[in-house]
């Protein structure tokens, strides 16, 4: 039980910082963005629950045995057990950990909150300055096979635009610019893509990002895995349009909306990441035996310290309580 805490701090200072580091500079995960994508996700996960983990093992060390064998409940009992010094450093540590809890529920509850209620505003924005019913526009989406979507907004910008607003509201908001821009096939390939964000849910995993991001103070926090995220699920967005136009079209598409930008809360095709996603449609896509490799190492990761530290903690933690 002693050894617990230790272990689980090791975990999460090591899955906190160089596992982050080391998997934010590979590439193998351009090729495999889905099973990259899955391992973040579990390397995210363990971190935070071996960082409660090694909190509570060390606050569980209060409940020290009584004269009846019993765990103490009594905070001058466990004075006289423990000593002052040593109590009073393992409240601090219950306290931070109930903290660091207390934060992540507050952050993941304010990104909700935050992040739609700019989507609703500018869904009603995008509703309102939608040119779908012009004539021009009409003939704009008669060149393509997305006549007809419901789901599409265009405004009257000269730029090319394109992103989409997720939620129970879906929304692919597009410019003239974009039409005037991009070939029927290009057009299709942006839509795809930004569809496929929609179906996905996309955002649902880059909130949860952002909310762990937003959890921790800033002198222990990287952007590491959320920087991540928001390439990954570019890339799967990508692959999903490939299959509908081929990468050649949706390559073009890229680069003709390279500087499209989109408000918090949106999704954009474009962005920083543009090159790299360019560059990687001239490779090959896929790799079985890393993907599965991605995914046996996301699985161990989070079952491994759970068989490993968390069930003789737990044993331990029964035989304090049932003496």
């Amino acid at each position: 039980m002693n050894a617990t805490a230790p272990v689980f701090a090791g975990l999460a200072l090591l899955l906190a910082g160089p596992v982050p580091a080391l998997l934010s500079r590979a590439t193998w995960p351009y090729r495999t963005p889905r099973a990259a994508l899955v391992l973040w996700q579990a390397v995210a996960l363990a971190a935070v629950l071996s960082a409660f983990g090694s909190g509570l093992a060390i606050a569980s060390l209060l409940l020290v045995p009584g004269r009846d064998g019993r765990p103490t409940t009594s905070p001058s009992q466990e004075i006289r057990a423990l000593g002052l010094p040593l109590w009073l450093a393992y409240l601090v540590v219950l306290a931070l950990t109930l903290v660091v809890g207390g934060r992540l529920i507050y952050a993941v509850i304010r990104v909700g909150v935050h992040t739609r209620r700019r989507r609703a505003r500018h869904r009603m924005l995008v509703d309102l300055l939608d040119q779908g019913a012009d004539h021009a526009h009409d003939e704009l989406l008669s060149t393509t096979p997305l006549h007809g979507g419901r789901d599409i907004r265009v405004l009257g910008a000269t730029e090319p635009i394109a992103y989409c607003l997720p939620g129970l509201r879906q929304r692919v908001v597009l410019s003239q610019g974009t039409f005037a821009s991009l070939s029927s096939a290009e057009l299709a390939a942006i839509v795809s893509h930004e569809r496929s964000h929609l179906r996905a849910r996309h955002d649902l995993v880059l909130e949860a990002f952002t909310a762990a991001h937003e959890a921790f103070p800033r002198v222990v926090r990287s952007k590491s895995a959320l920087d991540s995220a928001k390439l990954l699920i570019e890339l799967l967005a990508d692959d999903s349009a490939v299959k509908v136009t081929g990468p050649t079209a949706l390559a073009r598409a890229l680069v003709a909306c390279s500087n499209s930008v989109a408000p918090q809360g949106a999704m954009a095709v474009g962005g920083p990441t543009t090159l790299i996603r360019i560059q990687r449609l001239a490779g090959p896509l896929g790799d079985l035996r890393i993907a599965t490799a991605a995914y046996v190492s996301a699985a161990a990761i989070l079952v491994v310290p759970t068989l490993a530290v968390a069930i003789p903690w737990l044993v331990e933690l029964d035989r304090l309580l049932g003496a």
